[in-house]
């Protein structure tokens, strides 16, 4: 008997699943209909400072300091600038500019106290990964960073240059982190033991978990019922509207029913977060 591959039925990332979740209206905005949106300074700030991050444990062990943090910070924007000029525009003048960059420059003088590079090897980092559950459903997204440990276990790390949760959103925060979980589970045959998430706003926290199969199927069996409700939403054309506060950063309020819009005809476009594009950092929204 010849095992095959199941046929792909679709594909979705965290990100994408946490639109959903947030709002049905603000997933088809994105996915279905790829309406644009403009680069905010909140998340644009959490590219550069990845950017940096991933840099950093380029270098030897021992100069992995502050500063040459800090000097990475430069560069690292004149090089995204010159992939998306448009980014200049995210600024009334060169002031405001600058003391967005102060701000990065404190999110990384803040990763210095949370964590120690200079006693950490990771074994991958900015790792696109990508799973195909027993549905047809494909899962992908860039892990940050992998530490593997001299006795196998695994380490995933995540940077969000947003500040900590409450207690009461923990749970949102580490939905992403257990869909990693998951797909790295089916990849490898064997659960990571420790999800860490690295914030670098507000005060700096480091936020861990540790989970188990059950925690995993469990996020496998939410997954797959997400996918049920946005396909449902496809063949149905109901995309709800879910006013919450993150409606506060939304480009599409013009479309929105909540804000007295109207959503433009559904293209014919199918569901599937198609692209394999690197993903931008929106840690902060």
């Amino acid at each position: 008997m010849t095992l095959t591959e199941p046929v792909i039925i679709g594909a979705l990332s965290p990100s994408r699943a946490g639109d959903f979740m947030t709002c049905p209206l603000l997933y088809r905005f994105r996915v279905i209909d790829q309406l644009p949106e403009k680069p905010s300074q909140a998340a644009v700030r959490g590219t550069v400072v990845h950017a940096v991050l991933e840099r950093l444990y380029d270098l030897p062990a021992p100069r992995r300091s502050v500063a040459a943090a800090l000097e990475l910070l430069d560069p690292q924007w004149e090089r995204l600038l010159g992939e998306e000029p448009a980014f200049a525009e995210m600024f009334a003048d060169d002031a405001e500019q600058r003391e967005w960059l102060d701000q990065a420059r404190a999110m990384l003088e803040r990763y210095f106290t949370l964590e120690d590079p200079t006693r950490l090897e990771p074994a991958e980092r900015e790792l696109y990964v990508e799973a195909v559950l027993d549905s047809g459903l494909l899962l992908r997204g860039y892990v940050d960073r992998l530490d593997v440990a001299p006795t196998g276990e695994v380490r995933v790390v995540d940077y969000k240059t947003g500040s900590a949760p409450g207690p009461d959103f923990e749970a949102k925060a580490l939905f992403q982190m257990k869909f990693y979980a998951l797909v790295l589970w089916r990849l490898r045959g064997s659960v990571p033991r420790l999800l860490q998430l690295v914030y670098l706003g507000g005060a700096g926290e480091v936020l861990r978990y540790a989970p188990d199969e059950a925690d995993l199927r469990a996020t496998e069996r939410k997954v797959e019922a997400l996918w049920t409700a946005i396909r449902r939403a496809l063949e149905t054309g109901e995309w709800r509207a879910r006013r919450s506060r993150l409606c506060d950063w939304c480009d599409h309020q013009a479309l929105c029913p909540e804000f007295g819009g109207t959503p433009p005809p559904v293209p014919d476009r199918r569901p599937g977060d198609t692209t394999r594009t690197r993903r931008a950092a929106t840690d902060e929204l």
